[in-house]
């Protein structure tokens, strides 16, 4: 089993996102932690669900208190993002887009953008909608990375 461990920010984590993360846990013998303010089933031993208090930013701040720099974290939460960057943490959100350094203050900017848009009236009707082109994105980026992070600890555990 893998020392890494495969963060999920589950209050948000669209359906077939989650079911792709425990298909990819078993088909790699890794677990995913699913963690949110609420219960979401899932029926999988390489699933373990962590539920957190329903105060603000609760499940943000447990993963955040508990993931180290050998982990992956998948989040929509851009703010959240910007703290798990700060502690070099590998961060993806479900499009497949790793936050860094180089990318998270544009990433800020166009959110802070949007959300002054619509304040105004001028934001346009938000789709949340999560198709299979857009889990094909993520799958492809959270493939190559889970296999750098595999590599890197294979090699550390070899020295």
């Amino acid at each position: 089993m893998l020392k890494m461990r495969i963060w999920i920010d589950a209050d948000s984590c669209p359906t077939l996102l989650r079911e792709y993360l425990i298909n990819c846990a078993k088909k790699h013998s890794f677990i995913i932690n699913l963690v949110a303010n609420h219960e979401i089933t899932s029926n999988s031993e390489n699933a373990k669900m962590l539920i957190c208090e329903k105060e603000h930013d609760a499940a943000d701040n447990y993963i955040l208190n508990n993931a180290n720099q050998n982990d992956i974290v998948v989040t929509r939460d851009i703010l959240f993002a910007k703290r798990l960057v700060e502690k070099k943490i590998t961060v993806i959100n479900d499009r497949g887009i790793i936050f860094t350094n180089d990318n998270i203050e544009e990433r800020l900017m166009e959110r802070n953008f949007s959300i002054n848009l619509s304040e105004i009236g001028l934001g346009g009707k938000k789709k949340n909608l999560y198709s299979p082109k857009e889990l094909k994105r993520f799958s492809s980026q959270f493939e190559y990375e889970l296999q750098k992070h595999i590599t890197n600890e294979i090699y550390s555990i070899k020295i």
